[in-house]
């Protein structure tokens, strides 16, 4: 599982999910869960928490946890008889004991850990599309972390798919935040029917309920937390768009799982791939070792930093 010679430690959660905690030699940590094959924690080596999870979250399958980073796949947001972000969320991952390789960098002086997913028999018959998704949760030793995707196609058939790390992080106030990167893009914006718009502002900042996806953004996004002089920066390669929402007030009180006043301590903003899904076809190349199919890799990295 691990060739960092960094820590990783499986146990169990209250409902017996298995859990791993990567942790490096100054004390950052990451948690990652087989349910959903989600990140929940991510601490600096001072023990300071960066992800956001409600205290409201339901931990039980088949229910999203609110928090972490949730695995958006094969849609984001709600279309067809798919359920809303569909279903790579609400399912158990397994620990992949055979993954394949990728390049060493990836791998390099990290504490990493590889889930796989694959789909059940009750998946095939709501997304007839038989895949596998195996992603790399990678902590580095300055305390970075990146998810490393491969989505590969094992159909006699192309499929297309949407997908989004929804990442929920920790601010110390909405009204604290702004976001960069985003500035002259056009994007989709959900409270007015997916109707297009174009950003104005030279930087996102937060007065009220924001559900956006901005197209071909760039592939480096800042969020300023100016009250902690704390700076999020996001780096993400195969994934052309970014997700924005936070909830506000009226709709965190219709959430159960969600609190009343919480909105104020998160903000989602994640790379994603939305507005032109992503097609995998079919084929092979035979090897001498074998066959491999076609497949997508993406890539999805966080990092943070101290302004003084």
């Amino acid at each position: 599982m691990n060739n960092s010679g960094l820590a990783v430690e499986v146990s169990k959660d209250r409902n017996g999910t298995d859990q791993i905690l990567l942790r490096n030699p100054r004390g950052a940590s990451a948690k990652v869960s087989l349910h959903g094959g989600q990140v929940l924690s991510w601490r600096t080596d001072r023990g300071e928490e960066l992800l956001f999870t409600s205290s409201k979250a339901i931990f039980k399958p088949p229910y999203a946890v609110r928090g972490g980073i949730p695995i958006c796949f094969p849609q984001f947001g709600q279309r067809g008889s798919l359920e809303q972000h569909g279903f790579a969320r609400n399912r158990t991952w397994i620990i992949d004991e055979n993954p394949p390789p990728l390049h060493a960098n990836d791998a390099c002086g990290k504490a990493y850990i590889d889930l796989l997913l694959k789909p059940s028999e009750d998946d095939l018959k709501i997304w007839p599309h038989s895949f596998e998704f195996r992603l790399r949760v990678n902590l580095t030793a300055d305390g970075n972390l990146s998810l490393i995707s491969r989505i590969r196609n094992i159909n006699c058939k192309p499929f297309s798919f949407s997908i989004a790390y929804h990442t929920y992080f920790s601010i110390s106030d909405i009204s604290e935040v702004r976001v960069e990167g985003l500035e002259t893009l056009d994007y989709l914006d959900n409270l007015y029917q997916r109707e297009r718009f174009t950003e104005q502002g030279d930087a996102l900042t937060f007065e009220s309920e924001v559900d956006r996806v901005y197209l071909g953004s760039r592939d480096a996004i800042a969020i300023f937390d100016h009250e902690r002089k704390r700076t999020f920066f996001i780096k993400k390669e195969g994934l052309p768009d970014v997700g924005v929402w936070n909830p506000w007030e009226k709709k965190s009180k219709a959430m159960v799982d969600f609190g009343d006043e919480e909105y104020k301590q998160m903000l989602c903003v994640n790379g994603a791939a939305v507005e032109k899904p992503i097609t995998l076809k079919p084929g092979w190349r035979g090897l001498a070792n074998g066959i491999v199919f076609p497949n997508r890799r993406l890539t999805y990295r966080l990092a943070w930093k101290m302004v003084f």
